[in-house]
């Protein structure tokens, strides 16, 4: 079983960047590779929603299309690391922002956080305007 763990959150003013990191544990890099990545976050009084997905193998992304252009995920198989590259962050883009993992086939379940396990504690971006 894999453990994730978040890191990289703070307090950034509106237009700053932040990358989070996700640093896997408990699983062998290659066991690391089979595992399609997700970032998700929730904003003070609603629910856990979607940010984006790297995909295992073909490290394809998909993002919402509220931070399309300004995110990126990228993942480093060496280090067992996920990262969450945030840029031109807004006010709205506050939340605690998680890291979890899933093998299902399908974007349509990869865009499901039902479908995802092992996630981490979460870490806090706050943006103020």
């Amino acid at each position: 079983q894999v453990q994730l763990v978040e890191s990289g959150g703070g307090l950034v003013q509106a237009g700053g960047s932040l990358r989070l990191s996700c640093a896997a544990s408990g699983a062998s890099g290659r066991i690391f590779r089979n595992y399609h990545m997700g970032w998700f976050r929730q904003a003070p009084g609603q629910e856990r929603a979607l940010v984006g997905y790297l995909t295992r193998n073909t490290d394809t992304a998909y993002y919402v299309d509220s931070v399309k252009g300004r995110f990126t995920i990228s993942r480093d198989n060496a280090k067992n690391i996920v990262y969450l590259q945030m840029n031109n962050l807004q006010p709205e883009d506050t939340a605690v922002y998680y890291c979890a993992v899933t093998t299902v086939a399908g974007g349509e379940y990869r865009r499901n956080e039902q479908y995802y396990h092992s996630w981490g504690q979460g870490t806090q971006v706050t943006v103020s305007s």
